[in-house]
């Protein structure tokens, strides 16, 4: 509803109409969410967990949805019409990633068990954030370092209508919990993947990982094979194997360290938007809006510290060591290899293969996300291997 007196905005007013809050949830219960009409007005849609209101834009919103005038009436007379202006380019999502798409979800008047939703579910793990939409057997996603959920929110849109599909939160990035001094490494995140499971009453899925996500997955598949069915690791972090000279160094730095911000919330977004390629539009825009908004804050920092170093650290040989430990994985896989990748170069195929001989492997021409840079492809491979 809008409040007394002001003048309709007509597709917006339609959108916060249907506006349904068990779709989405909103941290800490109320959120604040810009709605520009291009060469218009601009709104805000004030957000709880039982409803929605119209106010004209003041102060600083939590995410920006921005589209013509045309677009938004379009959005308005299409309940898929914001997810469908949203991949397409022709709706720009700007800040959080989980309010922005988890507007237009709870806008979508879209019914029913697999719709697209938004949920904070309580684990032994602590909260941790999901997004999930589709039935039947599930696919739990597992999104890089520095990265959320919203990573695999193509995956999403793409699988659902044949599986249950859930992207998740780790603990320490995006909307899920975020202790201090946790370990942050792979043995610490696959007990919160099977902490989730748990919670959800699954007995099993299989998993998608990427980068970071994808090392977890792989320490799903080494822990329990049976919760961990099948695993489609899409340019998964894997343990160096060339000289770490940082190493000594890094041992000595504990991540806490990341409580306290060592620089300017300027000079931060500044040095990662010349380093994310297209970091300034588009998909990568909003991804680096996501790492940001997490990363400036003192817990999401000291979580993405401890997990980096982590990946930096890990032992590439030895009784313990990554190598030796992944030729014990039993779990059907899918590596999916970025010829482009300068984190996980496709050279690291060959020790993959040496590793697993029964595993599969594509190629596609694309850097270190192939769910985002080569989306049909990657989720045409994703089909074939998981039979849907």
């Amino acid at each position: 509803m809008t409040t007394a007196g002001q003048r309709k905005s007509g597709a917006l007013d339609a959108l916060i109409e249907r506006y349904d809050g068990e779709v989405i949830d909103v941290p800490g219960g109320d959120a604040r969410v810009r709605l520009v009409e291009r060469g218009g007005r601009e709104w805000d849609a004030r957000l709880s967990g039982s409803g929605a209101r119209l106010e004209p834009a003041k102060g600083q919103a939590d995410a920006v949805l921005s589209a013509s005038p045309a677009t938004w009436r379009a959005i308005a007379e299409d309940v898929r019409g914001g997810m469908t202006a949203f991949r397409a380019g022709r709706l720009q999502v700007r800040g959080s990633l989980h309010l922005g798409v988890g507007f237009l979800a709870a806008t979508s008047a879209i019914e029913g068990p697999g719709r697209l939703r938004f949920e904070s579910i309580p684990t032994s793990a602590g909260r941790i954030s999901t997004l999930a939409a589709g039935e039947g057997e599930p696919l739990v996603c597992i999104h890089g370092l520095g990265g959320t959920k919203a990573s695999f929110l193509p995956t999403v849109a793409a699988l659902a209508e044949s599986r249950r599909v859930i992207a998740m939160d780790l603990p320490g990035f995006g909307e899920s919990h975020k202790p201090v001094g946790a370990p942050y490494d792979a043995a610490f995140f696959a007990r919160s993947v099977f902490a989730l499971l748990d919670s959800l009453g699954l007995d099993h899925a299989d998993l998608a990982g990427n980068s970071m996500g994808g090392r977890v997955a792989i320490e799903c598949g080494l822990t329990d094979h049976a919760r961990a069915r099948r695993l489609v690791l899409l340019s998964p972090s894997l343990a160096w194997l060339r000289d770490r000279p940082w190493a000594p160094f890094l041992k000595l730095v504990r991540p806490e360290l990341g409580l306290l911000q060592p620089a300017p919330r300027r000079v931060v977004d500044s040095i990662v938007r010349r380093v994310v390629p297209g970091a300034r539009d588009g998909w990568s825009a909003a991804g680096v809006d996501d790492f940001l908004r997490v990363y400036l804050t003192p817990r999401g920092r000291a979580a993405f510290y401890a997990a980096a170093r982590n990946i930096y650290l890990e032992r590439p040989d030895g009784d313990d060591g990554f190598w030796p430990r992944l030729r014990g994985l039993s779990a059907d896989s899918l590596f999916v290899w970025g010829r482009n990748d300068r984190l996980v170069p496709i050279s690291f195929m060959r020790h993959v293969e040496e590793a697993l001989p029964r595993a599969r492997h594509v190629e596609l021409d694309c850097g270190h996300v192939p769910q985002l840079e080569r989306p049909d492809e990657t989720h045409a491979a994703m089909r074939d291997f998981l039979g849907v």
